[in-house]
């Protein structure tokens, strides 16, 4: 008797497996509605405090401490555009990270995996939703903040977001190995908050990369994303950079496809560990 084995899907099957991810995650959102209230303002909540700190210590409300690193007193754009750019760093760590814990207190990791569909797939399938939720919110808070802090950028913004697309896809390889993590230590909350916390306070997401203490500054300097972040505000604020903004987008260019490779090969070995091991659905 001939046994049939499960062909591997072609790609438009692999592309309708990524939207039907991504169509459940949507529908999910949005019936709590409030969810991306708080999204919005949850933000701007967190940097109240900082523009009213801001406006104590300016002098002629110039941010004269701020500027001898930045190249500019406008520390609250400087603030927001990190802000914006945090909030999907959030989106891809808990898209990936804590989405595999729902799935392993679901008890349903298993049997999704079980689909013959590619694992790393199903990771971005779950961020997809997400980022375009966050894009929402992202310009709706930025919106709201233009109205209530002031937002000005003066350079080009269209080209900032070109160059934020390669940090982004970059920042999946710190994805995958972040879902490979989770597979191993099967806990997510910590893991997330503390990863995540690192990775923003690591690239400069609030305050320039230079005020950090001398012995961090090089691992700093070792996160493409620091580069991303400072390219980006350089052509929206006209930023002092740390290098030539062409040089920042060559290194985003090439380190994305290197951190994909990374990550992709880190999730694989893990994945292969715990199936072996049988701890893949607990939690």
């Amino acid at each position: 008797m001939q046994i049939k084995t499960l062909s591997q899907p072609n790609f438009i099957t692999q592309l309708r497996a990524l939207y039907i991810i991504a169509r459940k995650d949507w529908k999910v959102f949005w019936r709590y509605p409030l969810n991306a209230v708080s999204m919005i303002f949850q933000p701007l909540i967190w940097i109240t405090p900082i523009y009213f700190m801001g406006k104590a210590f300016s002098v002629n409300g110039q941010a004269l401490g701020f500027a001898a690193y930045s190249g500019t007193s406008d520390y609250m754009s400087y603030i927001l555009i990190g802000t914006a750019l945090s909030n999907f760093i959030m989106t891809v760590f808990w898209g990936m990270g804590f989405a595999l814990k729902e799935d392993m207190n679901a008890g349903v990791l298993e049997s999704n995996w079980l689909a013959p569909i590619s694992r790393p797939l199903i990771l971005v399938g779950r961020t997809i939703s997400s980022l375009l939720v966050t894009t929402i919110i992202s310009i709706l808070m930025l919106l709201i903040a233009a109205a209530l802090f002031g937002f000005h950028p003066t350079g080009n913004i269209w080209m900032a977001v070109l160059i934020a697309i390669p940090a982004l896809i970059g920042l999946y390889g710190f994805g995958f190995a972040f879902a490979a993590l989770v597979l191993l230590m099967r806990e997510a909350n910590t893991l997330v908050d503390v990863g995540s916390f690192l990775v923003q306070g690591l690239t400069g997401t609030s305050y320039p990369v230079q005020a950090l203490p001398y012995w961090l500054i090089p691992v700093a300097l070792a996160l493409p994303l620091t580069y991303g972040l400072d390219a980006v505000r350089g052509v929206t604020l006209n930023t002092e950079t740390l290098l030539p903004i062409h040089l920042e987008v060559l290194l985003l260019v090439s380190s994305m496809f290197l951190l994909l490779w990374i990550g992709a090969w880190v999730f694989a070995r893990v994945e292969k560990r715990v199936r072996a091991l049988g701890t893949l659905g607990q939690h």
